[in-house]
């Protein structure tokens, strides 16, 4: 009869086989492994963030399809969501490291592949990161406002001055070691669970009417300008609200070298930080519409449309209360974001792509990438100065740029995966047989994303038509489009001659070798796991 194997045994073969793989891919094991399973599920979880993106956009929907759009259209967005994590996390699976997206497409396709995975991966980390922390901006000065309003205002002016008290106080956190990072993301998933379910009593007891379900699953509202006869297309820009919110869930990837049985947890912290936000926003959305008190009322504010239903069914008092909820949810999620863009600028310069990438790569005493974690903050806060001419638009620019860079990161190393066929190696986790259809329909819904997210939103920002107007223009296609002659300009004409993907580093292989001899020396009662190998 078998001994037992004791925690401390299973920890530390985890341990051995965490920086095994991670030797095995080409690096040594510089930041802290301190973060278990649920820690993984919470970062994505927490930046996706339900209590962000939802509240932030919500007017997008309701003014782009109504209330069968904000419901059923979230449930359609997040279905493809879903199928996208799958298709992602059996990559990242078997390939745990923190460039991770750019990473796997340059050991499925190669260096030009990983190249313009990486970039469009940081600049929309950059953007998503720079997004939240207005979003962020706006509903802390819309608190402020509610309890100071003789003293602090809504205009751009007072939302950037707010915005930039956050992007500082982000970063100071984001300082600090992974450990206590670790818990704060934690504390962060269970405020969003605790946030949602609390929100959701106060709109079903407190208001005296609600909405019917009829409205709430049926009406339809086209507030967009274009006419009922093109309502399909409406509908599409609705579902940009749901897209803004569900993404930046490849931070379990960014995060998989400070996880702990990586190749497993990374993989499901990425599923069920997608399938918990589909789940707990679908709820909070449909409380929200039940609490909506007049249409037109909704329309008229605009970016405040969720103040405004809280303000109106409630008393100030409640909303106050639904607000602070809010905004403590809005700041764990800048915060998560830093931390994830900061890992992955780490890792992406550690291979020389980014200029001055050994400044970026340097780690702090606290095994924290510093110069990464200011460079994300610095960017993201400058990336939002437009706002000061323009709060719609800036605002609309940098969701934008991070829905498209984001997902089109997201789609290169699917459709590699898709070429590799039956060679893919898997790792802890995989999709089995039915990588075939989920990979595919993966790639065929980013397409349709990244359409919906460079066409006009309103018939005033069609160009050479009338009543034009510069405000209500979609900046999507000039900035991705230049982002794509910038990055492929760049490769052309210098980074093919000099960036090679990955680099190995010879350090690893020697403490890979030192890591097996010690191994054979100690003849474990039972082998460590060997991973399965890169392309």
């Amino acid at each position: 009869m078998s001994t037992p194997i004791s925690p401390k045994t299973r920890e530390r073969d985890t341990a051995r086989s965490d920086e095994a793989l991670l030797l095995r891919l080409g690096y040594s094991q510089v930041l802290y492994r301190e973060m278990g399973g649920f820690s993984n599920f919470a970062i994505s979880f927490t930046i996706i963030s339900v209590l962000a993106g939802c509240l932030t956009s919500y007017n997008l929907a309701f003014n782009n399809g109504g209330p069968v759009v904000v419901t059923w259209g979230w449930l359609v967005v997040g279905g493809f969501c879903v199928l996208v994590a799958m298709a992602m996390a059996e990559i990242a699976s078997s390939m745990p490291t923190a460039g991770a997206l750019y990473f796997w497409a340059s050991r499925l396709g190669g260096p030009a592949w990983g190249w313009f995975t990486g970039w469009f991966n940081l600049l929309g980390q950059i953007a998503v990161t720079a997004a939240i922390q207005y979003g962020c901006a706006t509903f802390t000065t819309a608190l402020l406002n509610l309890w100071f309003p003789s003293l602090v205002g809504t205009d751009t002016t007072t939302i950037f001055i707010t915005f930039t008290v956050i992007v500082v106080a982000q970063l100071g956190l984001n300082l600090l070691n992974v450990n206590l990072l670790s818990k704060f993301n934690t504390l962060s998933a269970w405020w969003h669970m605790a946030g949602v379910a609390l929100i959701v009593v106060i709109l079903l007891i407190v208001p005296t009417e609600h909405q019917s379900a009829a409205f709430v699953f049926g009406e339809v509202v086209n507030n967009s300008g274009f006419s009922d006869s093109a309502i399909w297309f409406v509908f599409g820009i609705g579902l940009l609200m749901a897209q803004y919110t569900v993404t930046g869930y490849d931070a379990s990837a960014h995060m998989s070298e400070e996880t702990r049985g990586a190749s497993r947890a990374t993989a499901l912290g990425m599923i069920w930080a997608v399938v918990a936000s589909v789940a707990f926003g679908f709820v909070l959305l449909v409380a929200i519409t039940f609490a909506v008190p007049d249409v037109q009322g909704v329309l008229d504010a605009a970016g405040m449309s969720v103040v405004y239903i809280w303000t109106e069914s409630t008393n100030a008092a409640w909303a106050e209360f639904m607000l602070i909820i809010s905004v403590g949810a809005q700041w764990f999620c800048g915060t998560a974001s830093v931390t994830s863009a900061s890992r992955m600028l780490f890792a992406f310069s550690r291979d020389r792509a980014v200029p001055f990438s050994r400044l970026w790569r340097r780690v702090g005493a606290n095994r924290v990438p510093v110069n990464s974690v200011l460079a994300i903050a610095v960017t993201a806060w400058a990336l939002m100065i437009p706002t000061l001419a323009n709060g719609v638009v800036g605002y609309a620019v940098g969701t934008s740029i991070a829905v498209i860079g984001l997902y089109i990161a997201f789609a290169l190393p699917i459709i590699l995966r898709i070429k590799a066929g039956d060679k893919f190696e898997p790792g802890a986790w995989s999709l089995g047989k039915h990588w075939k259809w989920v990979s595919r329909i993966a790639v065929v819904w980013i397409a349709v994303v990244c359409v919906l997210f460079l066409l006009p939103l309103t018939p005033n920002g069609v160009p050479g038509t009338e009543g034009f107007s510069w405000e209500s223009m979609n900046y999507a296609p000039l900035t991705v489009g230049g982002a794509v002659v910038l990055f492929g300009g760049w490769y052309v004409l210098s980074a093919r001659k000099w960036f090679t993907g990955p680099v190995q580093e010879a350090r690893a292989q020697e403490q890979l070798q030192a890591m097996q001899q010690q191994q054979q020396r100690e003849m474990p009662r039972q082998p460590v796991r060997q991973p399965v190998r890169p392309y």
